[in-house]
């Protein structure tokens, strides 16, 4: 895929879609903080939008919700480095993030974008819109595979989806300044690999943007027509989702 990508469905609406910017103070909150946006939005009875950024502030490998551990984890490196472990409320495969890595979750509406219904053109929205912002920047990101975002043939950004009945929750990695070699450390070779990825060990296949933090905030931001912060998140929706599912055995994997 060659040249700017452009985004082929409306952004018009009547309801703002907000900016959050808040890492929490642990991987679980932070996992379930996604997830209660996701809640609130069909809690709510109408369109609720909020583009999300955060930041680790340690090492964290996250799982995908169906994903085997044993198939795509190091666990016991992960154990002796002192690397949690958990699983999120979407799909997709086994990730490792922290400082230098730059995640993003994006609430959207169905009823707004019904096109976004169908996986595959949710995808191509959200990794069209990154892709162009960071086009803009000089960066000849493209969307490869099902859902990654690339420099030439390496990959800096995976990504999953959750739909619900009226909203999604898109959300991903962002890769700047990670230390790539910790890859190697948490995850095997995925079971599902990407054509373009030709067998690569990770070391050959993953890669950091070349832009600081700031900038790639600032290609994020302007990406979306955000309308105003968020500021009332949802408190006791992140503190049920801990106690009842990411603080248990299932979801807190080490």
């Amino acid at each position: 895929m060659k040249g700017p990508i452009r985004n082929h469905v409306a952004i018009e609406r009547d309801f703002p879609l907000r900016l959050l910017e808040l890492t929490l103070p642990t991987p679980e909150e932070n996992l379930a903080l996604d997830e209660a946006l996701l809640d609130e939005a069909e809690a709510s009875g109408e369109p609720r939008e909020t583009l999300r950024l955060w930041e680790p502030a340690g090492p964290l490998v996250v799982v995908g919700r169906s994903s085997q551990l044993a198939a795509e984890v190091q666990e016991e490196r992960c154990r002796e480095l002192a690397i949690p472990i958990l699983r999120r409320s979407s799909g997709g495969a086994a990730i490792v993030t922290g400082p230098g890595c730059l995640m993003y979750a994006l609430v959207l509406s169905l009823e707004i974008r019904p096109a976004l219904r169908a996986i595959d053109a949710a995808h191509h929205f959200v990794l069209g819109a990154i892709a162009g912002a960071l086009q803009r920047q000089g960066v000849a990101a493209e969307h490869r595979g099902t859902s990654d975002l690339t420099l030439g043939n390496r990959k800096f950004s995976g990504n999953s989806v959750r739909v619900r009945r009226e909203h999604l929750l898109y959300h991903g990695t962002l890769l700047y300044d990670f230390p790539l070699e910790r890859i190697a450390d948490c995850l095997r070779m995925p079971p599902r690999q990407p054509d373009y990825r030709d067998g690569r060990v990770h070391e050959q296949f993953v890669t950091n943007l070349p832009l600081s933090r700031d900038t790639l905030r600032h290609a994020l931001v302007e990406a979306w027509p955000l309308e105003g912060t968020y500021a009332h998140w949802p408190h006791k929706r992140v503190a049920a989702l801990v106690a009842s599912k990411y603080s248990q055995p299932e979801w807190k994997l080490f």
